[in-house]
């Protein structure tokens, strides 16, 4: 089992900036991928970024240059640097953890924290 403790999101002004950040304590295989993912109200929930055990990174289209994933390995923690942030960016964001166990991939989630954009 996996548990992931997520920074508080919060109110930020269209331009801003804000970090979150996502521990995960637990059972975490050597082959796993961390991420983010977002729901918007009255929209389905999408991958904004993650990244790979290996450090390989994938973006959501809308926000390739704008937001950066990183991950502390010794740590087990994932962050998302987020630049420039526009109204749409607006949603709960969900930190994402995929454990390889063979033979199939286990998806762990953490319990949301809001990111409003607005003046």
């Amino acid at each position: 089992q996996v548990q992931l403790v997520e920074s508080r999101g919060g109110l930020v002004q269209p331009g801003g900036s804000l970090r979150l950040s996502c521990a995960a304590s637990g059972s975490i295989s050597s082959t796993n991928a961390m991420g983010w993912y977002r729901q918007a109200p009255g929209k389905q929930r999408e991958l904004v970024a993650d990244i790979t055990s290996g450090g390989n990174t994938n973006y959501a289209d809308s926000v390739k240059g704008r937001f950066t994933i990183s991950r502390d390995n010794a740590k087990n923690t994932v962050y998302l640097q987020m630049n420039s942030l526009k109204p749409e960016d607006t949603a709960v964001y969900y930190c994402n953890v995929r454990n390889w166990r063979f033979p199939r991939w286990y998806n762990y989630w953490g319990q949301g924290t809001q990111v409003t954009v607005s003046s």
